[in-house]
This record gives structure tokens, sequence and C-alpha cells, in this order.
């Protein structure tokens, strides 16, 4: 068993682990937990800022498009090294590092103006576009939190984590009015009030090096016989759902926050104040869908809850794209969000069950590692569709794809039964 240097427990701590943790699962979830939710501020704000932002630096759509999926080419790359490396290294070792490649990312984006440093600093960075987690936060999250909980109770304890994630996330977008607000009551440009923003980002990515710290340290593979290992008899399982995962991240890179925020924009002529309640509204109506995921897959089952109620958000994305108002599309695009991520938790729940548990890590590395290679072809495609004129196009691609993705999942996984 993998040795936990675990720290004293304290009544404040003791109290936030009675309301944050479901029953059952350790206490060292708990950093993990209040790393995602910062990250999910930061997140919430970016993808609404990120196209105002670059639109502000005298770029193009298409610029917004390849920023994004620059952000996602270098998160999966580094995923791709979690996977094959990551195993050999301690779990809070590699997470300080991604904090401090946040707090760099921060610094970098509100320093350089120009389009080749924003893109290199993207690539290497840890900037999300998108309403999901897809850095490299990642899999060194999911693996920890899988090692935290026990079978019963890792549903609840990644619906907890989703539901935090699109909690703050929705905090975070209604921050995006805050550089409206800076430059009215002083003397900032609006270009350097967001450029604060991003200084506020990586301060936050400070926050989650101390936060990280305090994760109890464990034991690197070949000492301990729960350390992680690399994929071995769950390889075939893995590969079929990494392939049918990607599918699901392309279509939905086509539709990242930052991309659907500017065809918002552009289309009906949101500010990004507006944009942002509007996130917020879609990130609450997700806070409570990933809690309903719970119940929900105890009695339909994991696969079942991914696949139908994934379909009808997907219906109404494509119904946004040829609705006439604005409020109308609003509607539907709400409506997408109560349903559209119930499928978050009980993925990622159904992924660590099918696998052993010494292949936890590596099963959650290797299944986003293509999930981050197709979501980051997409942005930058979506971008050029929209630059040419076909601006709803991304989204109905989007929903005819991932209901393709829901039609494949369930014909091939549908009599593969969890190992726990």
């Amino acid at each position: 068993m993998a040795v936990h240097k675990d720290h004293p427990p304290t009544a404040s701590s003791s109290w936030l682990e009675r309301i944050t943790l479901p029953s059952g699962v350790r206490p060292d979830a708990l950093p993990l937990l209040a790393g995602r939710a910062l990250r999910g501020i930061c997140d919430g704000y970016i993808a609404v800022l990120l196209p105002s932002y670059l639109l502000a630096l005298r770029f193009d759509s298409l610029a917004v498009g390849l920023i994004s999926s620059a952000t996602l080419i270098g998160s999966a790359l580094a995923t791709i090294l979690i996977g094959i490396a990551g195993h050999r290294y301690p779990q809070r070792r590699l997470l300080m590092l991604a904090a401090a490649m946040m707090f760099a990312t921060g610094l970098g984006f509100a320093g350089f103006s120009t389009l080749w440093p924003l893109l290199v600093i993207a690539f290497v960075g840890t900037l999300n576009p998108g309403s999901g987690d897809v850095s490299i936060f990642l899999p060194l999250e999911h693996a920890r939190l899988a090692e935290s909980a026990s079978p019963d109770t890792r549903t609840a304890l990644f619906a907890r984590y989703g539901l935090v994630g699109a909690f703050s996330s929705a905090l975070g977008a209604l921050a995006a009015a805050i550089p409206a607000w800076l430059a009215e009551q002083s003397r900032l440009s609006p270009l350097d009030a967001m450029r604060l923003m991003f200084v506020f980002y990586g301060i936050i990515g400070l926050l989650l090096w101390r936060l990280y710290a305090r994760v109890p340290a464990t034991q690197p593979c070949g000492s301990a016989t729960t350390a992680t290992t690399p994929l071995g008899p769950s390889r075939p399982i893995v590969l079929r759902l990494a392939m049918l995962f990607s599918v699901d991240a392309f279509a939905g890179g086509l539709v990242v926050n930052s991309l659907l925020s500017l065809w918002l924009m552009q289309r009906f002529g949101l500010s990004p104040a507006a944009t942002g309640q509007f996130f917020f509204l879609a990130g609450i109506l997700t806070t409570f869908s990933q809690l309903a995921a719970v119940p929900l897959a105890r009695k339909i089952g994991l696969l079942n809850t991914m696949v139908f109620t994934h379909i009808p958000s997907s219906l109404c994305l494509i119904a946004a794209a040829f609705a006439p108002t604005l409020t109308l599309s609003l509607s539907l695009l709400l409506a997408r969000s109560a349903l559209s991520q119930m499928d978050v938790p009980t993925r990622t729940a159904y992924v660590m069950a099918v696998v052993t548990p010494p292949e936890r890590a590596a099963a959650a590395s290797l299944t986003a590692v293509p999930r981050s290679l197709a979501a980051a072809l997409s942005p930058a495609l979506a971008a050029a569709l929209m630059a040419c004129g076909y601006a709803s196009t991304p989204l109905v691609a989007c929903g005819l794809l991932k209901i393709a993705y829901d039609l494949a999942m369930l014909r091939a996984f549908r009599r593969v039964k969890p190992l726990n």
C-alpha cells in the first residue's frame, strides 16, 4: 500500500471534510477539490475574456481559434508525457509543477501583445479556452481522487469534483465583467484592465502551488504494490474508449466557450459582461445536473447516463444554431447546459471502474490524450468557418458528431461490466 504522509487534522479541516466530501472518502481529496475550484474560477472568466482580449490586441477570429488550438495541443502533449512517464514521479511534485506553469502562463499572456509569443505561451502553458478541464491537472487529479474513494463512493466523488468545477466556472464567468467595471472606475484602458485578469490568473497559480504542497505524498511506482503502472490487461478497452472519446472531444472543440462567446458576440452583439452572465447561468445548470447524475447512474447505470442525457443536449445545440432570436438561442443553449455535462462524472467513474487500480493514472492520461489532441484541431477549424461566414456551422457539426459518438458508445460497451 502506498505510504501517505498525512498532515495532522484540525477542527476546521474536519468541518470542511464533513460538508464537502462524500462519506467514505479520505480527507486527502479535499485539497484537490479546492484546487479545482480555484482553477474553475480562472477558466470561467478566461473563456469569456479571451476572444475580447485578442480582438482588442487587433487579432481576428482566426487568431482566437489558433490560440485555442495551441492551448489544447500543448495540453495533449503534456498529458502524453504524464501517461508515459508520470508514474515514475510523485503526483504531488507534478501537481506543483503544473501550478508553477499556470503562474508563468498568466504573466506571459499579460505581458506579450504579438501573436507568436502568445501562441508559444498557449502551447506550453495551462490556459483553458473551454468549459471542461483539459489541462495537465486533469489526469493527475483524477488518479489521486480514484485512490481516495472506494468503488461505491467513486461516482459521488467525481460528481462532487465536477460540481465544484462547474459552479466555480460559473462564478468565474461573472468575473468577465470586472475589466469593464475597472475601466469605468479608473484611468485604466479596457485592454489594461483585461491584462490584470491574466495577472490574477498567475497569482491563482501561486496559490495552487501552496495548496498542492499540502497534498499527502505517495511513493512512486515500484515502491508499493498500489503504485501506478503503465497499462497492461486493460489496454484494449482503454484504447477503444480513447478512440470514441476523441470523437466527442473533436466535436466539443468546435464550440469551446471562447468560440461560443465569439459566436454570441458576433451574431447577437452580446457584450462580454452579458456573455459572462449567460455562462454563469449555464454553469449553475451544469452544477445541478452533475449532482443529478449520481442517483441517475445508480438507477440506470453509468453508460446509460452518459448516453441518454447527451443526445438531447446535442439536439438543443443544433436547434440553437438555427434559432432566429437571441432569447430562443440562449434558452436552447441553457437547456443544453442542463444536460450536456451529466456524462462527465459518470464517464470518469466508468473509466476508473473498467481498469485495474494500478492502471488508473495511465488510463486517465491515455483516455485524455486523444481527447486533447482531437479537441485541439477543431477550434482552428471552427474559427476558419466563422471567418468565412459560416458562423453557425460549428454548432451543427458539434451536435451531429456528438450524437454519433453516443450511439457508438452504447453499441460498443453495453455489455462491458465494471471491474470494481
